[in-house]
């Protein structure tokens, strides 16, 4: 692929995606699928057995299982080969919190040590500081946590008071303050710690050992899922830090924490993938055991329908994941090409991306949770039981959609971005707008759909994009700078790019294995693609007229639903036969296969 000509971060709701363009799982080469039989060998040996254990935080467990990892190279799966890691591309390492996703507490200890325990080192240390801790956090020989919030600072992390005062020797930064939730804060040796120098606005960071003097910790908390994972408060007290552990420059802090949240949005949306087919397989194994009114409950229409949306939203999940992913592969390579250094080429190329981690995290979070609360009503009593695995993945998918930015902050990332990205002129999204409006009155009533069915679905994904950049351009006219205000109409209008992502995801993901797949494995694919357009159809009908109503003049309003209604509208398909095809395949199988 020309990287000169690589598809930037938000351009896919301007610009037409080509199936040959993007990356699929089934494309994985035989190194990657090595390395994922590595990681299930490692959850089926050293995780699993170790469930209850982990939860009743057996002392030195984790720590122990995560240095165990680190023995097989899976702590440095990211880090560059000269600091003991393996270099791998970035879908590789999306790929790993794919499959270790499955591993309960387990893999929220492991993505909080390899991505915001690790990653500000490596994206923003110093070479002596590279040297001094990066090999051990490859190996487990050191394990790492992230402080940012504190009690008072939350989602407004830059209103956080802890301080860093130089001593009058100029050799140590005092620090005292508090920070709370942190991951791994019970057992990691590494903290990244934020905050602000003297009376700066603006937040720094620094690393601090777990040895230095002034820190202490509190107990555990006792949290309703991932009861595993290490989660305490942790106190500086006149900590002694010395001034070579700043990391990054003063007052860079802030832009640290951000980027490195966003990684940690797209690895979460990796992770929830492998979580949500274990789900699924316990659903489908349990629907084949279960008997009711003399019948397998597998064989009741109700089982086959949550049965069927637990494999759609888990499969859109993975195929949008793996195109963002290697077109964050994509953009690296494009900005080394123009000169960047590797790490920070890095860097501004996940920064580049920051609309689709955020939808991801949303989609792939709110995924996790149908998925489980599904498994659990497929299960019924007995999901209500702790005897009962489908009750630990209910219980530990919560926190996804708070972790990494809550999902209310997250749409508000997606949409206010993307206008952003339009207002600044990054992305014509108001030009193309304008053109949608122009020939709004001369819509026809129905879509020119033809005999070809990816041409149909091709003009039905960007009918999706139109509602978007329809309403964007009319609310930009109406609120002007105050539409970020505007957070309910920035929700619809999250949401609307989100389905539209994802949709196209599953056309291009569809389109691309019809050249690979026979007809009838295909079929399958397709039913899947079917289902979710009708899905999508309505959810942006139903996002895009609540935003009518709530800013539009009513004198216009009808003439912008009549144009939601053509947007909207899906080539007619059996739905309710198509879910039942794809159930029935999970249910033959018996385990998710797709």
């Amino acid at each position: 692929m020309d990287n000169k000509n690589t598809i930037k971060g938000g351009e896919f709701i301007v610009r037409e995606t080509n199936p040959e363009e993007i990356f699929i799982p089934e494309e994985f080469n035989e190194e990657q699928r090595m390395i994922t039989q590595t990681c299930q060998d490692f959850l089926d040996t050293e995780v699993i057995p170790n469930l209850d254990k982990l939860d009743n935080h057996e002392e030195g467990l984790m720590s122990s299982i995560l240095k165990k990892s680190g023995e097989l190279g899976l702590l440095g799966i990211s880090i560059p080969e000269e600091y003991m890691g393996f270099g791998q591309d970035f879908t590789t390492s999306m790929l790993v919190a794919d499959v270790l996703g499955a591993g309960y507490s387990f893999s929220v200890a492991y993505s909080a040590h390899t991505g915001i325990g690790t990653l500000p080192i490596m994206y923003y240390g110093n070479e002596e500081q590279k040297q001094k801790y990066l090999p051990g956090l490859a190996l487990g020989e050191l394990l790492g946590a992230y402080c940012l919030t504190e009690p008072g600072a939350g989602s407004d992390a830059n209103s956080a008071k802890t301080k860093a005062v130089l001593n009058k020797a100029g050799t140590h930064y005092i620090l005292n303050g508090s920070k709370m939730w942190i991951t791994n804060g019970g057992f990691a040796d590494i903290l990244t710690v934020f905050a602000k120098i003297d009376d700066d606005r603006i937040l720094s960071a620094f690393i601090v050992e777990k040895d230095f003097p002034g820190i202490s910790f509190n107990p555990e908390e006792h949290k309703m899922g991932i009861k595993g994972s290490s989660t305490v408060q942790i106190f500086f007290n006149d900590c002694e830090v010395p001034v070579e552990n700043l990391l990054g420059k003063r007052g860079e802090g802030f832009r640290i924490a951000l980027n490195i949240l966003n990684l940690g949005r797209i690895k979460l949306g990796a992770s929830v993938i492998g979580a949500s087919k274990t789900s699924i397989n316990q659903s489908v194994q349990y629907s084949n055991e279960r008997k009711q009114f003399k019948t397998l409950i597998s064989n009741f229409g109700a089982i086959k329908y949550k049965l069927a949306q637990q494999v759609i939203k888990a499969f859109a999940n993975e195929t949008a994941l793996y195109r963002m992913s290697r077109n964050i592969d994509d953009a690296e390579k494009r900005n080394i090409a123009n000169g960047i250094d590797k790490g920070q080429a890095n860097v501004e190329a996940q920064r580049e991306f920051v609309i689709e981690a955020a939808l991801i995290k949303i989609f792939g979070s709110e995924m996790l949770d149908y998925v489980v609360d599904e498994g659990v009503q497929i299960h019924g009593g007995m999901g209500y039981s702790s005897e009962t695995p489908i009750e630990r993945g209910y219980r530990d998918s919560r926190i996804n959609r708070i972790f990494e930015g809550t999902n209310e902050i997250n749409r508000n990332v997606t949409a206010d971005t993307l206008i952003k990205k339009g207002q600044k002129g990054e992305i014509p999204i108001f030009e193309e707008a304008k053109k949608i409006i122009e020939n709004i009155d001369s819509l026809p009533e129905n879509p020119k759909f033809n005999d070809n069915y990816f041409d149909n679905v091709r003009l039905t994904v960007s009918n999706f994009k139109s509602v978007f950049l329809m309403l964007a351009e009319l609310a930009a006219q109406k609120f002007q700078r105050k539409l970020a205000r505007e957070q309910e109409i920035l929700f619809n209008f999250a949401d609307i790019i989100m389905v539209s992502y994802i949709a196209e995801s599953l056309y291009l993901r569809t389109a691309k294995l019809q050249q690979t797949k026979q007809e009838n494995a295909f079929n399958i694919y397709k039913d899947i693609l079917n289902v979710y357009l009708f899905d999508a159809s309505n959810e942006i009908y139903k996002q895009g007229i609540e935003a009518v109503y709530s800013f539009i003049d009513e004198n216009e309003q009808e003439k912008y639903i009549k144009a939601l209604r053509y947007f909207t509208k899906v080539n007619p398909a059996n739905i309710k036969d198509a879910r039942r095809r794809i159930a029935d395949k999970l249910i033959d199988d018996n385990k998710y296969t797709f």
